[in-house]
């Protein structure tokens, strides 16, 4: 693992529990940020698509660290497999809080934080389903196309302050969430990456962890893929 300087910095990861944010969590420790997840799994749960629940986690890490360096938006489902025209009302909003609502709530109560100190770095995950739109996957696929022009946006207001916003969207890794996947759909997904494999959740982690470093100086608002060859734009 190569480690990058998080010294003295404090990250927050959303769905750091398990899979990609729990990847992505660990290796922001082991490269020295004091990490906090929130999830709505574990002892200090924290429901991100409640706006209560996000203003006070924020206000709380504050209060503990004084700063809040690193958001990296994480959290999300994978939503019912259906062709859209028979897709359920409630689950498309659902997954559209969970995927995309979330990231704009965690956006808006970190962000001033960030601009009032003069640094800070924000990471949302996407997915290549935003870029390509995956068929029987309406609402993850909008979700996902919805966190790239969120992090298209809020890169350009921000532009200025000394705060990035970036965007990674992976191909399909192997985690918790194919368990809410057909059969199918995850065949459909491996079909069309060209390395004909799965992204593991560290080759993700490293990623990341780049984009919310200090090191990453001059882009944002950018769309960053790691699709094994997917992507074609």
């Amino acid at each position: 693992m190569n480690r990058l300087d998080f010294a003295g910095r404090t990250a927050i990861v959303t769905g750091g529990a398990q899979g990609i944010g729990a990847a992505i969590a660990k290796r922001l420790e082991a490269s020295g940020a004091r990490v906090r997840v929130w999830d709505v799994q574990g002892a200090s749960a924290v429901d991100v698509s409640d706006p209560a629940a996000v203003e006070s986690a924020a206000t709380s890490t504050i209060k503990e660290f004084g700063n809040i360096d690193v958001l990296v938006n994480n959290a999300g489902i994978a939503g019912a497999n259906r062709p859209t025209v028979e897709y359920p009302i409630d689950e498309w909003e659902r997954v559209l809080r969970v995927n995309l609502t979330s990231q704009f709530l965690c956006c808006r109560a970190v962000a001033p934080h960030m601009v009032a100190a003069g640094y800070g770095r924000i990471v949302n995950i996407a997915s290549i389903a935003g870029k390509e739109g995956n068929p029987n996957a309406v609402a993850y696929s909008a979700s996902k196309a919805g966190v790239i022009a969120l992090t298209k946006s809020l890169g350009k207001e921000l532009a200025r302050t000394g705060v990035l916003v970036n965007c990674v969207t992976p191909a399909a890794a192997k985690t918790a969430i194919f368990e809410q996947m057909t059969r199918e759909h995850i065949d459909y997904m491996l079909s069309k990456i060209p390395m004909g494999r799965f992204v593991e959740v560290d080759e993700i982690a490293a990623l990341v962890c780049w984009l919310a470093s200090a090191e990453c100086s001059f882009s944002t608002g950018a769309v960053f893929d790691i699709s094994g060859g997917r992507a074609t734009y």
